[in-house]
């Protein structure tokens, strides 16, 4: 069975792919067509191979050792190049789709044949189907009992949730630039051609703030959810020799990298080797039940000069 990272970095060259592929063929289409709601989604497949290419490059990034200069590893470059891959989907995808598409309200193409344009969104959506399949495979591949907005709100990792939406958004807006020129020649008006475009750029832009904002909160720095602290607080106060525990401190570095504070007072008739021996003991146990909680520091109280372990 392939790991989770395995599995998302399959979605992630699947994603690529198929939209490299896809943007070609769109572009074709636009071209012998005319096609404002074509176009746009040319720009939207290329975008999103450039997007996959980056969220790649985070993740390779993310995974160098720790280093001198950078003491807790670089977990957090996945974060950067996720923010840049939401600006990207606001100012390209989102940006350029809303002009072609108000460009094209001023001046109309004239109607031709949608034949290309059928194909090509065909062919479109069967691809975008393939690269969203890998997608929810690796976003389900922790999901639990989970619904998908409580997965989607709680998930940690771009290299899933960034991939899974933008592949999302590429189907519905292929849908969009279906109806766009399926109507438009249905009812003979050019216009809806615009205004499919046009809401494609408004799709692209809600995926990017949403984007924007998941990324933001992990780039600044946020901890793990309530139920998590109250459960590791439970574990810590059940281990013998344990007086008073402070409210842990938690802090997401990457994905599966997550720090850890404690600030525990033990029994004041243990010796400092049995301090030290219990803070070995509290750490084993916390990462058998959290091994993402990748570093651990115990303060301990009861000693009279404080140790950090």
């Amino acid at each position: 069975m392939s790991s989770p990272a395995t599995s998302s970095k399959f979605a992630i060259y699947g994603a690529i792919g198929a939209n490299i592929a896809i943007a070609a063929s769109k572009f074709v289409a636009a071209a012998f067509t005319g096609s404002s709601a074509m176009l746009s989604e040319g720009i939207h497949s290329l975008v999103d191979s450039g997007n996959g290419l980056l969220i790649l490059h985070g993740v390779r990034q993310a995974e160098k050792p720790a280093d001198k200069r950078h003491p807790f590893g670089r977990s957090k470059e996945l974060y950067f190049w996720a923010l840049i891959v939401a600006i990207l989907v606001f100012s390209v995808g989102g940006g350029m789709s809303l002009y072609e598409g108000i460009e094209h309200l001023k001046s109309p193409a004239p109607l031709t044949d949608p034949t290309w344009n059928y194909w090509v969104l065909g062919l479109s959506m069967l691809f975008e189907g393939i690269s969203c399949f890998l997608a929810f495979k690796a976003f389900n591949a922790d999901r639990g009992d989970a619904g998908f907005w409580e997965t989607l709100r709680r998930s940690k990792d771009p290299s899933v949730f960034a991939i899974l939406l933008e592949d999302l958004a590429a189907l519905l807006g292929l849908v969009i630039a279906l109806a766009g020129v399926f109507l438009g020649h249905l009812l003979n008006n050019p216009y809806l051609d615009g205004a499919a475009s046009i809401t494609i750029g408004l799709l692209l832009v809600g995926v990017a703030l949403f984007l924007i904002y998941k990324t933001k909160r992990l780039l600044v720095g946020t901890g793990v959810d309530d139920e998590t602290v109250d459960a590791i607080e439970a574990l810590v106060r059940a281990q013998p020799n344990i007086d008073q525990v402070g409210p842990p401190l938690t802090s997401y570095l990457g994905p599966a990298d997550v720090i850890l504070a404690l600030d525990v007072e033990f029994a004041h008739h243990l010796a400092s080797e049995e301090i030290e021996q219990a803070i070995d003991g509290l750490q084993d146990v916390i990462r058998a039940k959290y091994p993402e909680m990748k570093r651990i520091f115990i303060e301990a109280k009861s000693l009279s000069s404080r140790a950090e372990a």
